[in-house]
């Protein structure tokens, strides 16, 4: 469940209203079993890892935002996901980035608020590095992919009706995290 019912994943931004975007990842380290019929062909993903997460916000994407998520730890049920962006509502911008971590015990924890728990990302076209402190937590996350095996997806732009290519996707990567609690190593691992 959830540690902070009222607060998700944009942390207090969550009920600041007309936001151009919220994220909320609400499923960490799931697992699904069942098939999927492929081309005449049936796949059998029992044991399968799930991440589910909500977008929303006023006008479509910001007009810069980084994500990622892994799975696939050496723990089944660790999550690590992050989303940031430029944050505006009307003339009030600000850069912000949200992390949200599952540890192999089952706590989750999130980073972000600009104020008491900051994450600080230097994000490229083929790495991320966050680190992230509050609450008693630090977090420290370096992930890579090349970008010869990336994909432009399209971005809706609602209030025109069309789309564009404007998201350079990465599909498979690697992902180091270290979690702290007050300055000790409680987990660390590779995706």
């Amino acid at each position: 469940p959830w540690p902070h019912r009222r607060f998700g994943g944009s942390s207090l931004f969550q009920a600041v209203p007309a936001l151009n975007q919220y994220w909320h990842p609400w499923l960490l380290g799931g697992r699904a079993d069942g098939e999927a019929g492929i081309g005449g062909e049936t796949v059998s993903f029992d044991g399968a890892q799930v991440y589910a997460e909500k977008n929303w916000g006023r006008g479509g994407f910001p007009e810069a935002w980084w994500w990622g998520q892994a799975q696939g730890f050496a723990e089944p049920g660790v999550c690590v996901a992050f989303a940031g962006g430029i944050v505006h509502s009307g003339p009030i911008r600000t850069e912000v980035t949200g992390l949200v971590v599952r540890l192999p015990d089952g706590t989750v924890f999130r980073l972000g608020n600009p104020v008491i728990s900051p994450v600080r990302a230097d994000i490229g076209d083929e790495h991320w590095r966050l680190r992230g402190r509050g609450h008693g937590w630090s977090v420290d996350v370096d992930a890579s992919a090349p970008i010869g095996a990336s994909h432009v997806l399209q971005v809706p732009l609602p209030f025109e009706r069309r789309n564009v290519a404007g998201a350079l996707e990465h599909l498979r990567g690697r992902m180091a995290v270290t979690v702290r609690r007050r300055g000790r190593v409680v987990w660390s691992g590779e995706s």
